[in-house]
Order: structure tokens, then C-alpha cells, then sequence
């Protein structure tokens, strides 16, 4: 990417550029562009990201020169940190997705989920409904398949909802499936058209199914989302995890407040979080009723219900250790 820019007062060129051009050369080191001058103007030249960069430093720099001659390398250096970490935070709170929808954390929770997901290959976030969970996960994947930093995402939801078995639906698998899986779709409507995920969907760039289509499957350069995960067994658990390819990230929420298996079964995403914990590369985000985005009736709906829900998990997994000390 080229890029000009006009300098303000040819006559403070030199406070700009500094003295042998030094200024200029800490920019070109420190961004890894291509710098050249001409007249009232200077060339960028590089990777678009990093030529933004360079051009958000010589802005700042050109602003300080309004009301002062020369520059020291400490105020470019400055200039430098600042907008780095201003790219730094515009990379967290904006999430890059097709369309004209803008999404973006909204709670400190949400900043801490969106941040663990770029750093890490596998992230359990847990939380009560209307956190986000599955919609900033979709938001994430869908970014990272707009920036072609993998090439499919696959959202997967175990085939227990609420009591109700997708057996006793009408009609042939696809139409026992759809319902069930639509809020998958809602979230990946709000972030492209209707044509786009069509056309992802039939080139299996974007594939949404239920848990037991995933065994036997390895999926490289990939994003693979389990939602509703609360509702796993163990064993069901460990099978999509060994999933896990190549150059790809596995996000997995649920809310272990809402688990609809038999009461002598174990959540998966419960013992998952546990057995895993402390791992290297693993991390684990909690929301809470501060991260509902909802509306405001969800969070008094949620802590109305939160202790009864305490209640019923104590009783399914028994008493913790520091209750029997």
C-alpha cells in the first residue's frame, strides 16, 4: 500500500524529519515501512496496517510541531507507543465482521472473553444467559474468516435442548435440525447477508450441526464453536475436543446454571473446566449477571433464579471441597 501525505509547514520540515532524517528512520524501524520525502510530502509505503500506523504517528508528530519547532526522539517515541496501544485497543473493542453491523464488547467480561479467544486455541467461557456468549464467539470467527486467517468455521450443538429430543420432531434430519440450531444462524444473519452465508454455507465454508456429526472429524485451519455445551456428557466432550486441528481455535460456551441431561450424568462442560484448568494455552472466561447485554429484565430474571440454580448443582455434583473440611 502507497500512501501520500502533505506536510503541513514545509518550513518546519527539518523539526519533522529530524536531524539526518532521524525521526523518519525510527518510524521505518519501528513499523517496518518505506519512507521517502518530496517537497511538501511524504510517501508510505508497506503493509496496509502498518503504513495506518506510520501516518497516525506523522499526524501526531506534525500536531506537537503547531506550537513548537523541533522534536526529540523521546516525544517520536511517544508518539510511537501511543498509537501503537490505540491500535491495540481498536483491535479489541471493534470486531471485524461483513456488513454494515458493528460489534464490539461491551463489558469489561465480554473485552476479557474477546481477548482470550485471540490468544489462545482452546476457550471455555461460561456465564448465564444474554452474556454473549455465542454471538461475540460467532463475531470472532467470523472476523478471523474475513481477515482469511482460517478457512471454515463450524458451529456444533450437542442434541439435548431444554428436556426435548430432536427425534420427536417432525419431518427428516435437515428439518428436525434447522429449528434447532436457529439461534446459530440469527447470530450469523446479524453479521452478513443472507447470500453470503448461503453461498459459505453451500461451499462448507460456514457448517452448522448437531454434536454426533463431528466424530471422526480433524478440522484444520479452522474455528469450531460448541454451544450450549452445558448440556455434554463427559464423553461427548473429550470426542469433540480431540477435534481440534491444525492453525485452528475451539470455542466452547454453555451455562452450567441450565444443564437438561439426566440427573446421574455429569456435565461435560463442567468437568471439562475443571480437569482443564491450568493448562497452558487453555483459558477459561466466567461472565456473570454485570456481562447481560439483554434487556435489563434478563439480570433481575437471572439473579432471582441464581441461588435455587446453586442449590440444584450442589446437589448434582456434590458437596465441594472446602464444604467437607
Amino acid at each position: 500500500m502507497d500512501l501520500v501525505i502533505t506536510i503541513e509547514d514545509p518550513a518546519k520540515r527539518v523539526g519533522l524529519f529530524g536531524s539526518t532524517d532521524r525521526h523518519l528512520r525510527l518510524i521505518r524501524e519501528a513499523l517496518g515501512v518505506r519512507i521517502s520525502a518530496r517537497d511538501a510530502s511524504l510517501k508510505l509505503s508497506g503493509q496496509s496496517q502498518q503504513v495506518g500506523k506510520a501516518a497516525a504517528v506523522i499526524d501526531r508528530l506534525q500536531q506537537m510541531l503547531r506550537d513548537r519547532d523541533h522534536l526529540s526522539e523521546d516525544l517520536v517515541a511517544d508518539a510511537l507507543v501511543e498509537v501503537a496501544r490505540s491500535a491495540a485497543d481498536e483491535q479489541t473493542s471493534g470486531i471485524d465482521v461483513y456488513g454494515k453491523t458493528s460489534v464490539a464488547p461491551k463489558t469489561d467480561g465480554q473485552r476479557r472473553y474477546a481477548e482470550a479467544i485471540q490468544g489462545h486455541d482452546l476457550v471455555f467461557c461460561v456465564g448465564p444467559a444474554g452474556t454473549g456468549k455465542t454471538y461475540l464467539a460467532v463475531a470472532m470467527a467470523v472476523a478471523l474468516l474475513k481477515q482469511q486467517k482460517i478457512k471454515r468455521i463450524v458451529l456444533v450443538r450437542p442434541a439435548v435442548e431444554a428436556g426435548e429430543k430432536l427425534g420427536y420432531l417432525p419431518g427428516d434430519m435437515q428439518a428436525k435440525v434447522n429449528p434447532y440450531l436457529r439461534p446459530l444462524f440469527d447470530a450469523m444473519h446479524d453479521m452478513m447477508t443472507f447470500d453470503q452465508l448461503k453461498r459459505f454455507m453451500m461451499n462448507d465454508i460456514i457448517e452448522v450441526i448437531p454434536l454426533a456429526f463431528m466424530r471422526g472429524r480433524t478440522l484444520n485451519k479452522a474455528v469450531v464453536i460448541l454451544d450450549e455445551a452445558q448440556n455434554t456428557t463427559v464423553s461427548q466432550m473429550l470426542m469433540f475436543l480431540t477435534r481440534l486441528g491444525h492453525d485452528s481455535k475451539m470455542i466452547v460456551t454453555g451455562d452450567d446454571s441450565q444443564v437438561d441431561l439426566e440427573d446421574d450424568q455429569e456435565s461435560g462442560l463442567i468437568d471439562a473446566v475443571r480437569r482443564l484448568e491450568g493448562i497452558e494455552g487453555i483459558a477459561t472466561i466466567r461472565l456473570d449477571e454485570r456481562d447481560i447485554v439483554r434487556h435489563r429484565l434478563v439480570q433481575d430474571v437471572v439473579e432471582a433464579y441464581a441461588v435455587d440454580q446453586a442449590d440444584r448443582r450442589r446437589r448434582r455434583n456434590g458437596p465441594r471441597q472446602e464444604d467437607v473440611r
